[in-house]
């Protein structure tokens, strides 16, 4: 295995593989062809590599012998266990710009290409179904606040029927550069420096548009009738929700970001035996996309010089030099794949809403009264009152010498 450090426009050999992003035929958009194997390296029409951060592993396992560099997946079985009914958004190359909308049909779209033409080609989507069981809602079933039905709650354990795809990031760097209203070169510029220099072809490559980034991904979770998503005339309930796992997993009380998410969750399960249909997107998008390193220094800074309201955001910007880097415009993406024009009820803060939903006070943690007044006061969403500066100032989380048991 001989590497071959980049490539560059015009060199000898080197043809990418059509790719005419926004086209409604997966044959006319071409596949993403991004791997460095011999029979793919000079089409490759992606910068980057499959499975985001986990090619680093990729990477391990082929050092130390467990895989094979040439491996190639087989996809028998692996198909989507339902349709996603093609969109018109597909085929608008503003609508999506930051993952492949025909990415879970990859193996079936472009079979030929890789069984006749030994092209490495992978799913950058997978859609599966699962039984959930989430404690807080079987303690909702035991109170009464929720109720099997059969088919969302299926029993009396409390299980959840829900259908969910994992997304990878894809991004269309001219369709990038244009929602973030950056110019295309600076961004690529911006992306190589900033990532250490890891992707060079971003510089040396302006004629590839496609470029898979080793960030994590964003998983969709769908409780009802999946076909009744794009119908404007059902009911839909939406929790979008940015990782937190501190709070999502290990229960933190320092954010509500686990109460929302089971909240939003009850929601949706709610509205699909309604007869609608719930949704919940979990983006992997930890800290405000700022990483948990920069999260837990900024929580030390907030216990150790006092942690008000009104300083929350502050403290972020003193680590971070940013408060959020979520970065949110890409984040309708997922919405335009599902087809969905009109939300009735989102829990959280948006504008293609019909009701919006903030959560419950006695869901709320006492220490994480700090980080919801504070966002609160910056314009997030509330059907409550919107604290002043004072107020803010009022606000106060436990110090480090509180944690004393």
């Amino acid at each position: 295995m001989s590497p071959i450090l980049e490539a560059y426009p015009d060199q000898v050999g080197v043809k990418p593989s059509k790719m005419n992003w926004g086209a409604a035929d997966p044959e006319e958009r071409g596949p993403i062809v991004v791997s460095r194997l011999p029979s793919s390296f000079k089409i490759r029409n992606a910068i980057g590599a499959y499975s985001g951060s986990y090619s680093i592993y990729r990477g391990l396992a082929v050092a130390m012998g467990d895989l094979p560099y040439d491996h190639k997946p087989n996809f028998e079985n692996t198909q989507p266990v339902i349709k996603i009914q093609q969109q018109p958004q597909w085929s608008d190359p503003a609508k999506i710009v930051s993952m492949d909308p025909f990415g879970h049909l990859t193996s079936a779209c472009y079979k030929s290409e890789i069984e006749d033409q030994d092209l490495d080609i992978r799913p950058t989507i997978a859609v599966t179904r699962a039984h959930m069981i989430v404690p807080e809602l079987q303690e909702e079933l035991k109170n009464g606040g929720l109720a099997v039905d059969g088919k969302v709650i299926v029993n009396e354990s409390g299980e959840l029927n829900v259908h969910k795809a994992a997304v990878d990031p894809v991004w269309y760097l001219p369709g990038v550069a244009a929602r973030l209203n950056v110019e295309e070169s600076f961004l690529r510029r911006s992306l190589f420096e900033n990532s250490g220099g890891m992707f060079p072809e971003l510089i040396t490559r302006p004629d590839i548009k496609v470029f898979l980034p080793p960030i994590g991904g964003l998983t969709v979770y769908i409780f009802g009738n999946h076909e009744l998503l794009s119908d404007p005339n059902t009911h839909l309930t939406v929790r979008v929700h940015d990782e937190c796992n501190g709070s999502d997993v290990f229960g933190s009380d320092i954010c509500t970001c686990r109460p929302y998410l089971i909240f939003g969750m009850k929601e949706a399960v709610k509205e699909a035996q309604n007869g609608g249909v719930g949704l919940i997107v979990y983006f992997r998008k930890e800290g405000r996309a700022l990483g948990e390193v920069t999260k837990y220094l900024v929580y030390n800074a907030r216990k150790r010089g006092g942690d008000s309201a009104e300083k929350y955001f502050k403290r972020t910007e003193n680590v971070a030099g940013v408060k959020d880097m979520r970065f949110q415009a890409l984040m309708p993406d997922v919405l335009h794949w599902l087809g969905i024009t009109k939300i009735d009820r989102f829990m959280s803060m948006s504008n293609m809403i019909l009701e919006r939903v903030a959560i419950p006070d006695d869901l709320i943690p006492p220490d994480s009264k700090v980080e919801i007044d504070a966002k609160i006061a910056a314009g997030y969403f509330t059907t409550g009152s919107i604290p002043n500066s004072i107020d803010l100032k009022k606000t106060v989380g436990r110090g480090w010498d509180d944690f004393h048991h």
